[in-house]
């Protein structure tokens, strides 16, 4: 491997159960004016959010909330930031899954700008954000997006003429992320299963990434081998162990940092035309297209011959992390690659992974699809004929 490669920067993690409680630390060493920005119900109902408001009040620490529930879109953000502009904030704190930790760093974003975020998305917008911000602690309660570990915010207007975007600047990394795997134990198998699929395949198509380097390829399988025997039972008998919650709390980071660094593929690049049609959660649409994206890659793959080796050969690294092989010198490829295949399809259909017809989406609407998506870091070029085929198959 031509050793040659770009790699940005991390937030400080703090990673472990109970260390929650370390916000308070890190909170007044930037000020005493705080705005939190939670998700809809579930950090109320688990009763964190009292315990969040004792702590504050103990502490004689301003703070402020705002609820989002959803996907952000420039409407809920835009509002927030002429609410919250001349607070006088002097860090942010998102609590809560993807979206609600995207809509915190887009908040942080955008108090400094006069301005509506849809003029810095990209392919939306004309303009550069410039990294000024709002000081911002991310801390995830699901284990899916790994966006509490990059420097971009996804934001989405669902409709004919509607995007999945991002406000994307380096210095949006947040400041800390805290990840604490106690807060993912009162997630459903509804959300679970679907970010879990979300984060695996982020792993995977960064892998799998041209742009891959020697730091995210060991990032990727240390994630892969962590997620890899906890990702159904997490979702079943396992939901409360705090053990493999932990592990998939990993993996989900480890995908955010390597997806900011490497890109990802097909699967993605559907999510993103997919997500600005239809209001479809983001992971269902990941864990429902992966397993047959991924067989659509490794058929192309094979019809280069020695020009599709390599991305054969890391498609079957996986297969071999996934059977607990640790040793991948003289590997059966094509053995290999059935194996991830094969473990795949298996998790969807033990994840109970909804087909896309679920939310309105026909063969109708294939075109339309396609002509938004984007193959950019993929590793094998696609047909059209090739992405209507692994659409109508999850419809």
């Amino acid at each position: 491997m031509f050793l040659d490669f770009n790699f940005s920067s991390i937030p400080h993690i703090i990673f472990g159960a109970g260390r929650l409680g370390e916000i308070y630390e890190i909170i007044p060493k930037f000020g005493n004016n705080v705005l939190y920005v939670i998700g809809g119900s579930s950090l109320k109902k688990s009763g964190k959010w009292d315990e969040i408001r004792y702590e504050m009040q103990k502490r004689a620490i301003n703070f402020s909330e705002i609820s989002v529930e959803g996907e952000p879109t420039p409407a809920l953000v835009d509002e927030a930031v002429e609410k919250f502009r001349n607070k006088k904030l002097d860090i942010i704190v998102g609590i809560g899954g993807g979206s609600v930790i995207d809509a915190g760093k887009a908040i942080s974003a955008m108090i400094p700008k006069i301005d509506s975020i849809k003029n810095y998305l990209e392919g939306v917008g004309n303009k550069i954000h410039d990294g000024k911000k709002i000081p911002y602690i991310a801390v995830p309660t699901t284990s899916g997006t790994g966006s509490e570990a990059t420097k971009n915010a996804v934001i989405t207007e669902v409709g004919i003429e509607g995007f999945k975007k991002s406000l994307r600047h380096d210095n949006l990394i947040p400041n800390y992320a805290v990840i604490d795997p106690q807060l993912v134990i009162s997630c459903p198998k509804s959300v679970s299963a679907p970010c879990g699929m979300d984060a695996f395949t982020q792993l995977l198509e960064a892998y799998v990434s041209p742009k891959a380097n020697p730091i995210t390829d060991a990032l990727a399988k240390s994630g892969i081998k962590q997620m890899k025997d906890v990702i159904v039972p997490v979702c079943n008998e396992k939901a409360s162990n705090i053990t493999a919650r932990a592990a998939m709390a990993y993996g989900s980071l480890l995908s955010g940092i390597i997806l900011a660094n490497v890109g990802l593929g097909i699967v993605h690049g559907f999510a993103s035309s997919i997500g600005g049609l239809f209001n479809i959660p983001h992971g269902v649409v990941c864990g429902t297209l992966l397993a047959n994206s991924t067989k659509m890659n490794i058929k192309r793959l094979e019809q280069l011959g020695a020009e599709g080796e390599n991305g054969l050969l890391k498609y079957a690294i996986v297969g071999a992390l996934i059977t607990g092989k640790e040793s991948f010198e003289d590997i059966n490829v094509p053995h290999y690659c059935s194996v991830l295949l094969k473990t795949l399809e298996d998790w969807t259909k033990q994840l109970n992974i909804d087909r896309l017809s679920k939310y309105g989406i026909t063969t109708t609407d294939i075109d339309d699809i396609i002509e938004k998506t984007s193959l950019k870091n993929n590793p094998i070029h696609l047909k059209i004929e090739d992405l209507s085929e692994i659409l109508i198959s999850r419809i």
